[in-house]
């Protein structure tokens, strides 16, 4: 860790200095595209998708080694009742993972992307945030030191899910922390809560942003308080990729919460990341807005589990291959514009 031994400081000096786009492979990408056989623009976002893929990775457009992350944590927020489902369900859920019996695992088969799997000691739930803070300082560093190393392995587009009983209560939180409104503006149904479960979820989120209200101008600070152990690997992961020049593709509500703290510290550190999908959740589309994002699908889903954005990895698979097995017009013997 750093020397002045605060932990989050190495991760605030990351988020000082992202490196930036590759604006060579950036140009090369736009050349090649306007010699294909297409008019210019013909594509609409799959073209912009490939550029993306050539500025982040610093090559020819391609998605070869594609990964789904998918990180499990559990909540004390749960005894407030927030949620229809025990927190037991999330350990049950990640065996369904590793089985292949999930939504998750069929749609990985599909768009034949890799799948991989965290447990982030779901035996200890983080703390209740509505009466104390989710994690210590250290904590907290150390769970985004390990979503930093769970992109280790050669992925070149990295799909951010999640699991986790009570993590909607979190996400909403988290919202409401950054950019304020009622705290009824972005609690939703998450696993299907409604009636009283929804105003438990509604209460606990006002209480939470309240107690820790005197704290939450440090996005990092913002974290360890409202947030759990798989939205801390989640934002470790997305900085790591940036670092290593992956392109990433986040699902959705709990995955953008994630994001959003890294985008409260450096307006830039999401420039690399593209949302896969906008669910149902209520908020979602409100939080997308506020990065200033476009999502890729919109198709009602609220599941989780990295679902969305591996739905959105077939787009970004297709736009890659466009651009690089498509045939110029020389080649082709077509001609051109006049």
């Amino acid at each position: 860790m750093s020397a002045s031994g605060l932990p989050f400081d190495d991760f605030r000096e990351l988020l000082r200095n992202m490196p930036g786009p590759d604006t060579a492979a950036l140009a090369l990408a736009r050349e090649r595209d306007a010699q294909l056989t297409k008019p210019s623009g013909s594509l609409g976002r799959l073209e912009e998708i490939a550029f993306w893929l050539a500025a982040w990775t610093g090559r020819s457009p391609q998605v070869t080694r594609p990964l789904v992350a998918i990180f499990a944590g559990n909540h004390g927020v749960t005894a407030q009742g927030v949620s229809p489902f025990p927190s037991s369900v999330t350990a049950q859920m990640v065996e369904n993972f590793a089985a292949g019996g999930a939504a998750i695992n069929q749609i990985c088969v599909a768009n034949d992307l890799g799948l991989k799997i965290f447990d982030l000691a779901l035996e200890v739930p983080t703390g209740d945030i509505s009466v104390e803070a989710a994690m210590d300082e250290r904590t907290c560093a150390a769970t985004m030191a390990f979503g930093m190393e769970a992109v280790a392995g050669g992925t070149d587009l990295l799909c951010i899910g999640e699991m986790g009983i009570g993590n909607t209560t979190i996400a909403a939180a988290i919202f409401h922390g950054l950019y304020g409104g009622a705290a009824a503006d972005w609690v939703g149904p998450g696993t299907g809560s409604e009636g009283e479960v929804l105003q438990r979820k509604i209460a606990a989120v006002e209480a939470a942003v309240a107690l820790h209200k005197q704290h939450l101008a440090d996005p990092l600070e913002l974290l360890r308080r409202l947030g759990g152990r798989e939205l801390a690997a989640m934002a470790g992961a997305i900085l790591a990729a940036r670092i290593e020049r992956i392109p990433v593709l986040i699902d959705g509500y709990v995955a953008t919460a994630a994001a959003a703290v890294l985008h409260a510290a450096n307006p830039q550190a999401l420039d690399h990341c593209l949302i896969g999908h906008v669910s149902a959740e209520p908020g979602h589309m409100a939080a997308i807005e506020k990065l200033g994002k476009t999502p890729l699908l919109a198709l009602g889903m609220r599941l989780g589990e990295g679902t969305g954005a591996a739905l959105a990895a077939g787009i970004v698979k297709a736009a890659a291959l466009c651009h690089s097995g498509m045939a110029t017009f020389a080649q082709a013997g077509v001609a051109g514009k006049a």
